[in-house]
Parts: C-alpha cells; structure tokens; sequence
C-alpha cells in the first residue's frame, strides 16, 4: 500500500450533516481510509467537512489534509483536519490539489466544485498532469453527461478520447471499489505515471508533503 496514495474530494460548502449527501461522503471517505489513503478537501464545511469526518472516524496513521480559501464569507475551516493550508487565491489553491492528488472525486456541488472538476479535466487534456480518474459521484450529473456528449462532443470541441477518464458512480460502495480497483491497477503497470504536475508547490504543511510530492 502506498502511504501517500490522495483522493481528492471535491463538493458543496451548503450541504447540511443531515442531508443524504453528507452520509454518503462520509461513508466513502472512511471506507477510503479503511482500504488506506490520505484525503484532500477544500477543508471547508458542507462536503468536505462530510469528508474529513469520515475519514477521521478510522483512527490511523493517515492524513486527512484541508486546503481552505480564504472568503469574506462562509468558508471557515472544519474540525477534522490533520494538515490545513490556507490559500488567499482561488488558482494557487486549485494547483496544490493537483500536485497532491491522484484521484478525483466529485461530490454534488455548484460554481466552485464545477471550477475544480474542469480544472482538473481541462490539465490532463493539455498533459499538464497525469491522465487521473474523475469519479462523478450522484445523479445530478448525468445531464452534464448527456449534456457533453449530444453538445460538445457531437460539435468535435473535444473527442471522445477525452471522456476517457470521466467516470459516473452512483453508490457509496461503487466509488469505494472503484478506488481500489484503480490504485491496484496502478502499480501492476510497468511504465507508472506518479501524477507528475507542473503545478508542484512548495508547502509548509507538514515535512511528509515536501518529500512526496
């Protein structure tokens, strides 16, 4: 197991813990920590705090990392952090997610959680990162599916090869395997790309970061 296998979790700062949506980032983040990877949120309230919660419910050695933006409003960082990075920029922000992580998962969310999704699409189309699973968590995605595929796909503003990483789950227990099933296939290639970025950061979070990122 690679210690420092990171799973992104990109979500909404609204959502509320007694909404579905919250149980079931929690339930994926601490079966994440149950199989052994860190996690990296926004390390803000709603989803991410959902996230860092049940990540924190296994007692670990793991890394439960929050990269908080600093806003006049609503954004505060949540209790369940091992390593929090504040970020006054929006863009700085968004590349230290890329150079700590090697799976995305995106949760239901609004503005900023579709920033993060395309982020992250747009770097692996242009190689700025390696190609990394884009787990599209719930139902409310698949009209953006549909939505790319009969609009931008079928106007050739990109190709099918870039859907190639998009991936829509809709249970807790799918995304949990999905995970799994993609570090393991991971380290049985022979020629391994380590999510290599040319957005490495420099970050004083905590010793372990410097050295394996």
């Amino acid at each position: 197991m690679n210690p420092h296998y990171r799973v992104a979790i990109f979500g909404s700062a609204r959502i509320k813990p007694e909404d579905p949506e919250y149980i079931d980032v929690f339930n994926i983040t601490r079966g994440l920590a149950e199989s052994g990877f860190d996690i990296v949120t926004g390390g803000g309230p709603g989803l991410m705090e959902a996230a860092n919660a049940g990540h924190k419910s296994i007692a670990s050695d793991l890394y439960s990392i929050g990269l908080n933006i600093k806003l006049p409003h609503e954004q505060h960082s949540n209790k369940y952090l091992d390593i929090n990075q504040d970020f006054d920029k929006f863009s700085d922000r968004l590349d230290a997610f890329m150079s700590l992580s090697d799976a995305v998962i995106v949760a239901p969310g609004g503005i900023g959680t579709l920033l993060e999704l395309f982020y992250t699409w747009q770097l692996m189309q242009v190689q700025h990162i390696c190609e990394t699973p884009i787990i599209l968590f719930g139902q409310m995605w698949t009209g953006l599916i549909a939505w790319l595929q009969t609009e931008v796909l079928a106007k050739q503003f990109f190709t099918s090869h870039d859907l190639h990483n998009i991936f829509q789950l809709n249970s807790v227990r799918e995304v949990i395997d999905f995970i799994n099933r993609v570090h393991s296939d991971r380290f049985k290639m022979e020629h391994v790309c380590v999510n290599y970025s040319k957005y490495r950061l420099e970050f004083s979070m905590a010793p372990f970061l410097k050295s394996s990122i």
